[in-house]
């Protein structure tokens, strides 16, 4: 009996995915719970391990672009206990039990015709090794003079690509820009980090303060918490925030739920298990869906500047920068202080100019005294 291994379905959008890799050979025996293969799509990367022991058939090479529902390969259970039927068919001889009769002497000559059903045998498995550097060959192809390399992109990368540009067209973008002086949070976080560490299992980072910040900012300003839909505007009276994760296949944006009536531990712990996911691969559609806000962070790259495009369907989406010592005007004094550019993008067909500024001077004002944060005030 064979089991087939099949793309699974990945949500009602997506049509088809392309394999990654096949992390077993071609003819490998394999038990229940091996990893077999990564399978991608537009949103999410996907694992498949084997539900059945046996030997692994592969239909469907890497680097090859499938239909959700479409069978990749097969698990022959039982198959490693069917190994030796190649030794079955030397038994063909059994024919020269007729050498009992002495004309059939032909008959040696007849046995060595199932000598080619060893021949036909080896093809067989050489032909469905074949395709897999054929596929690998398709997806990476350099020029004649090995000045560039084509290669096809990954549904991921589409989908990224498409909804970029889809942004651009759909919303009318402006971006509003601020500064926050870091030096508060900085001070509580050197003096809270061994005790929260202690408590919580995980450290007290930056962004925590931000997505609380921006949950404040949300519920003083609620036309920033909505979005367009045909010729309703719909406003959401949850707080679902999303964070921009970038990994080594795309940027990804994984939602952390009701960031309201999280504590600060409980946020760093979902943040810890995001990295986590987005690291090993294992990011779930169900994990990117619903977010009303996104918050991204271009610091950890060491940019300075920059005006981060809409999330869509989302109205708004906040640029945290890198922390930089620079010269600021205190209480009429020059003092160097670590400051951080913040970078507010919104859709301008939702949100006017006064809201905009009015929910980043509100983001700011948290930032800079977290003790609001930490009393809700």
């Amino acid at each position: 009996m064979a089991f087939e291994i099949k793309v699974p379905n990945a949500g009602e959008s997506i049509t088809s995915a392309v394999i990654s890799t096949w992390h077993k050979n071609n003819g490998d025996s394999v038990k229940v719970g091996d990893l077999l293969v990564t399978i991608d799509t537009d949103k999410v990367s996907t694992e498949l391990q084997a539900e059945a022991a046996g030997t692994l058939q592969i239909s469907a090479p890497a680097g090859e672009e499938v239909k959700i529902g479409a069978v990749i390969g097969t698990i022959a259970e039982g198959a490693p206990a069917a190994a030796p039927a190649p030794a079955a068919t030397p038994a063909a001889p059994a024919p020269v039990a007729a050498p009992a009769a002495p004309e059939p002497t032909p008959a040696p000559a007849a046995a060595p015709t199932p000598a080619p059903a060893p021949a036909a045998a080896a093809p067989k498995i050489d032909l469905s090794v074949v395709p897999k550097p054929v596929a690998a060959a398709a997806a990476v192809i350099l020029d004649n003079s090995g000045r560039t390399t084509r290669k096809r992109m990954s549904p991921l990368r589409r989908k990224i690509a498409t909804h970029l540009v889809n942004a651009q067209h759909t919303a009318a973008i402006l971006t509003t820009f601020n500064e926050v002086d870091m030096t508060e949070i900085m001070n509580l976080r050197k003096l809270l980090q061994d005790s929260f560490v202690a408590r919580h299992g995980v450290k007290l980072g930056f962004m925590s303060f931000f997505i609380k910040a921006v949950t404040e900012a949300l519920k003083a300003v609620p036309q920033v918490n909505g979005r367009i839909d045909g010729d309703d505007i719909i406003l959401n009276n949850y707080f679902d925030i999303g964070v921009a994760v970038g990994t080594e296949k795309g940027l990804v944006v994984p939602v952390l739920r009701d960031c309201d009536q999280k504590s600060f531990g409980q946020t760093e712990k979902d943040l810890a298990d995001y990295a986590i996911k987005a690291r090993d691969g294992k990011i779930a559609i169900e994990d990117l869906q619903g977010g009303v806000f996104t918050i991204s962070n271009g610091g950890i790259y060491g940019s300075l500047l920059s005006t981060p495009i809409l999330n869509p369907p989302q109205s708004a989406i906040l640029g945290m920068h890198a922390i930089q010592q620079r010269p600021v005007a205190i209480n009429g004094k020059v003092e160097i202080r670590p400051m951080m550019y913040l970078a507010m993008s919104y859709d301008h067909r939702l949100i006017d100019g006064k809201e905009a500024v009015t929910f980043l001077v509100r983001v700011k004002e948290c930032l800079e005294q977290p003790t609001r944060l930490l009393l809700g005030a």
